[in-house]
């Protein structure tokens, strides 16, 4: 073998750049959001929905947008050996709204309610909190336009970003207005641009004509500058949307969920209409969003599904685990560790351990057959709560002594998997 073909052989192979492993040592502060959201989508009624992470391209430029930057800039799009453009999943409600249509769950009593959890993917320059795959938990709900629902759904988030510790966290809401008031907006927001347009970036000067709200979601600063003092789309309602959207008001204060109304809230897609809401924290500095949502009315009979008002929002993994990390315990060892000395003691240390298991504990035994000492050691540092060390004289008589590791207490006890089932049961 040639020395480079040495050296490459011993190449590390990495994680592809914008990706991350998430490791066992950093999975409980995963388990405790995703366990409170669970806990939280029961009491509201939502139920789960898993969906392909692989979608027909067209799903998301439909309902997203040509001129979004999801679509024009992010997605993972490519052939697959059929011919067909398949793109993996940028963000969930796309698919949720074709798997609704498709399976007719609007056939069930309304409000439909959903949600779901898994990874997302846009191909995006890498920056903290903001990966090129990354994970989402988001809610749907169907068939009501009642801004009740969407003051519920709001609170339903609150709760959900409360129960997992979050706190200091701003809540903005405001309308974008329907297919009938956007027009008038439109013009006014055209005109207001038009003057000024050549200090905009060039996907803001292609987005003009195309879709100008477009240019309202830029985050080029000189874009950002120069579109200052453009007018507020609350100021174009028309009177259905400023009824819904006061009433939407009305309801979160009645559900004590503190807001603000921010008539320059822009969402990033296409499909939004009426209310739409952010979530965003001081403590992460300019990718400062963790959730955000918003109603969708007119995407289900875009889909070829009967015309069914929706809502809904997604809450951002890699953006919140940074704001609890610190305060959420990392896994717990196992409820017992075996020290076997000699073969006989392995062979009941591996029985017991199985029927321990069976009674639901975690239970683990050393293998190595090393010395007591090395085996406490090894007990210490993978957490385990008691130990218990078996040899020739325990199996003579058939007694123990359990220790727990925390208080140092010790206690005997028969050899039997039913007493130490009751000892750990109540020791821990």
């Amino acid at each position: 073998m040639t020395r480079n073909a040495r050296k490459k052989s011993r190449m590390k192979y990495k994680t592809l750049k914008g990706l991350q492993d998430i490791l066992p040592s950093e999975i409980a502060v995963w388990h405790h959001i995703e366990s409170k959201a669970r806990d939280i989508f029961r009491n509201y009624g939502y139920k789960e929905i898993r969906l392909p992470i692989l979608e027909s391209t067209d799903v998301f430029i439909r309902s997203i947008g040509e001129t979004s930057d999801i679509v024009e800039k992010e997605m993972y799009t490519f052939q697959d050996k059929g011919g067909r453009s398949v793109t993996l999943r940028p963000e969930g409600t796309a698919s949720f709204v074709r798997a609704y249509v498709e399976h007719h769950l609007y056939n069930d009593p309304a409000p439909q309610k959903f949600y779901y959890m898994g990874p997302m993917f846009r191909y995006e320059r890498p920056q903290a909190f903001r990966y090129r795959q990354f994970y989402q938990i988001g809610a749907e709900a169907m068939g009501v336009d009642d801004p009740k629902l969407d003051a519920e759904i709001i609170a339903m988030l609150s709760k959900i970003l409360g129960s997992i510790g979050l706190a200091g966290l701003n809540f903005e809401v405001t309308s974008i207005g329907c297919k009938k008031c956007r027009p008038d907006y439109r013009t006014a927001l055209k005109t207001f641009l038009g003057s000024k347009l050549d200090k905009f970036c060039g996907d803001c000067q292609r987005r003009y004509d195309a879709n100008p709200l477009r240019i309202l979601d830029c985050k080029v600063p000189a874009c950002i500058e120069s579109r200052k003092g453009s007018p507020p789309v609350l100021d174009y309602l028309c009177g259905e949307c400023k009824d819904h959207f006061e009433s939407l008001r009305g309801n979160l204060e009645l559900l004590k969920v503190p807001h603000t109304v921010n008539p320059n809230l822009v969402r990033g897609l296409d499909y939004y209409t009426k209310t739409a809401f952010e979530v965003s924290s001081e403590n992460l500095g300019s990718q400062s969003a963790v959730a955000a949502g918003g109603r969708y009315d007119s995407m289900v009979d875009e889909f070829g599904g009967p015309p069914t008002p929706g809502i809904g929002f997604a809450m951002g993994m890699e953006r919140i685990i940074p704001l609890i990390k610190d305060s959420v315990s990392g896994a717990a060892g196992p409820d017992l560790f075996f020290c076997p000395l000699g073969a006989a003691a392995a062979d009941k240390a591996f029985l017991l351990t199985e029927q321990l298991r069976t009674e639901g504990r975690w239970v683990e035994m050393n293998h190595e057959g090393t010395s007591v000492r090395s085996q406490m050691r090894k007990a210490n540092r993978i957490g385990a709560r008691n130990v218990i060390v078996i040899g020739e004289e325990e199996l003579r008589n058939n007694k123990i002594v359990l220790k727990n590791m925390l208080s140092k207490e010790e206690i005997s006890a028969a050899l039997e998997a039913k007493e130490l089932l009751n000892l750990i049961s109540s020791r821990k």
